[in-house]
């Protein structure tokens, strides 16, 4: 089998994959690009990605928290791409988060008294983020730190409503 009819093969199982997410009235997202989605009158149309795509690291511990700054950062303008609602079962995770860091117009780094110390994902993120910040040119923001903590909960949605969106 040639390169290339492998490639054939490959993009053919993926539209059939997309064919039948459709037929089934789902939407298709293709992290990075954009979504198909269907449509009545043409079967199917695709939205390219517009949204700033913001990849959201933090401590498995943090999560409830994490879920709501996500929350807020959609509410302002933002795509979040967090774990827990982009990764599928059967995906290459290692592989599929590092494409994610390096398509991501910012990586938001979740810091809390749980994410600095122990060993693990997070970790492993930030230091695949800080290798790719060296390819964003220097006057350009990539990596934001934000601190977690229980009391700061509502502080966090409220800066990412005033600091980080062009539209509020």
């Amino acid at each position: 089998m040639t390169e290339s009819s492998s490639v054939e093969q490959v993009a053919q199982q993926v539209a059939q994959i997309v064919i039948r997410g459709l037929a089934a009235g789902k939407v298709v997202e293709i992290d990075g690009l954009g979504s198909f989605l269907p449509d009545a009158v043409h079967g199917f149309r695709f939205e390219p990605r517009q949204l700033p795509q913001v990849f959201v690291a933090y401590g498995k511990e943090d999560v409830a928290i994490v879920r709501g700054v996500c929350d807020a950062l959609e509410a302002v303008g933002f795509n979040p791409w967090m774990d827990e609602r982009k990764l599928l079962p059967g995906q290459n995770w290692p592989r599929a988060i590092e494409s994610a860091i390096e398509t991501s117009d910012f990586f938001l780094a979740c810091y809390s008294e749980n994410s600095v110390n122990k060993k693990g994902g997070f970790q492993a993120e930030i230091r695949y983020a800080l290798d790719c910040a060296r390819q964003v040119p220097l006057e350009e923001i990539f990596i934001v730190p934000v601190r977690l903590t229980r009391s700061e909960e509502r502080r966090v949605g409220k800066e990412c409503r005033s600091r980080w969106s062009p539209y509020h």
